[in-house]
C-alpha cells in the first residue's frame, strides 16, 4: 500500500491550496476529490483577487492544473469512504472505488453541504438568482427587490441588516415561522417588511426568479434574494477521528488548523461548519500545509 507524507480530502480552495504548498515542500501528497464542491452551482465566484467574476469550474481547472505541475502531488477523482488510525499512527484512507492508501498526515477539506428551507423548487434558483452569501453575489443584485428565504430568527435578523447594505427594497420570508417582537421591532426600523406565512412556490424561468407566492394566494414580485440554509458535512471524518468539536458542530483547531488529534488537520468550510469565502478558504489551506511542514521536522 502505497504511502503518503499527507492526505488532503477535498480539493476545494483550502485543499487545493495545501496541495500546492506541500507540493512545492517537496512533500508526497494524495489529493482526494468526488466533485460535490458546494459553489459548483454559482454561475461567478467573487472576491478573489485577480479571479473576481471567474466561474468556479474554471478556477478549479486552473488550481488542479497548478497543483498538478508538482511530480510528488497525486490526484485522485474518488470518494472517500473510511479513514481509519492504525496501531502505527498511520492512516488508511479507503475510496468507493476501492482505492487505498496510507498516509501520515491528513487534512480534512471537504466542506460542507447546504439544507434549504422547504421550499417546493428552491435548488432551481440557487446559484442563479437566489445565493446564500450577500458578500459574494450582493453586488450582482443592489438596489433590486430581493427576499429573503429564513426560517432561522437567530440569523434572520443579521441577514436583514447586512443585506440592507446592497438594496434596501428588502422582504423577509420565514416561511410559517414566526418572529419576536424584538427582532420584528428591529427590522420594523429599517423598513424591512416580514411575511410570515408559508411559501407556496416560487416562480420563475431558467432559474431566475421574478414572483414569490405564499400559501393565502398573496404575490409579490421580487428579482431575486438569498437564503439562510443550514450547513452539514458531507461526511463524518472529523467524529470518527476522535477531533473534538465546539458546541456549534465546528472543529476546535488552533490558529494553524491543527486539531486535538496529532497529525490531524481541518481548513476551510469543514473546519467552521459554515460558508466562507473562497479566498479565506485558501488562506487556511496554506496555514494547514505550512503546520504539516512544520510539524514533520520536528
Amino acid at each position: 500500500m502505497e504511502l503518503f507524507d499527507c492526505a488532503v480530502i477535498g480539493a476545494g480552495g483550502a485543499g487545493l491550496n495545501a496541495s500546492l504548498i506541500l507540493g512545492r515542500s517537496r512533500k508526497k501528497v494524495a489529493l482526494f476529490d468526488n466533485g460535490t464542491n458546494r459553489n459548483r452551482v454559482t454561475q461567478e465566484s467573487h472576491g478573489f483577487l485577480t479571479r473576481d467574476g471567474i466561474k468556479p469550474a474554471e478556477f478549479k481547472e486552473i488550481a488542479i492544473n497548478d497543483v498538478k505541475k508538482y511530480p510528488s502531488v497525486h490526484f485522485y477523482q474518488n470518494t472517500v469512504m473510511n479513514i481509519t488510525k492504525q496501531s502505527n499512527g498511520l492512516f488508511k484512507i479507503e475510496t468507493l472505488d476501492e482505492v487505498e492508501i496510507v498516509a501520515k498526515r491528513i487534512i480534512l477539506a471537504t466542506g460542507v453541504q447546504e439544507e434549504f428551507p422547504s421550499v417546493s423548487d428552491i435548488k432551481k434558483y440557487y446559484g442563479k438568482s437566489l445565493f446564500s452569501c450577500p458578500t459574494c453575489d450582493g453586488w450582482e443584485l443592489r438596489d433590486q427587490p430581493l427576499i429573503i428565504i429564513s426560517e432561522n430568527e437567530e440569523h434572520t435578523l443579521f441577514k436583514g441588516k447586512l443585506i440592507y447594505n446592497w438594496s434596501k427594497d428588502l422582504v423577509i420570508a420565514t416561511n410559517g415561522h414566526e418572529l419576536s417582537a424584538p427582532t420584528l421591532n428591529e427590522l420594523q426600523r429599517k423598513d424591512i417588511f416580514v411575511i410570515t406565512e408559508p411559501i407556496q412556490n416560487l416562480n420563475g424561468e431558467d432559474g431566475y426568479l421574478n414572483k414569490v407566492v405564499f400559501s393565502s394566494g398573496l404575490e409579490i414580485e421580487r428579482a431575486g434574494g438569498f437564503i439562510v440554509p443550514n450547513f452539514v458535512r458531507p461526511n463524518q471524518f472529523a467524529e470518527q477521528l476522535g477531533c473534538q468539536l465546539n458546541q456549534n458542530g465546528s472543529i476546535v483547531t488552533d490558529e494553524a488548523g491543527r486539531t486535538s488529534q496529532e497529525n490531524v488537520y481541518a481548513a476551510g468550510e469543514t473546519a467552521k461548519l459554515g460558508q466562507t469565502s473562497l479566498i479565506v478558504a485558501a488562506a487556511e489551506g496554506y496555514k494547514n500545509a505550512m503546520a504539516v511542514v512544520f510539524d514533520s521536522t520536528i
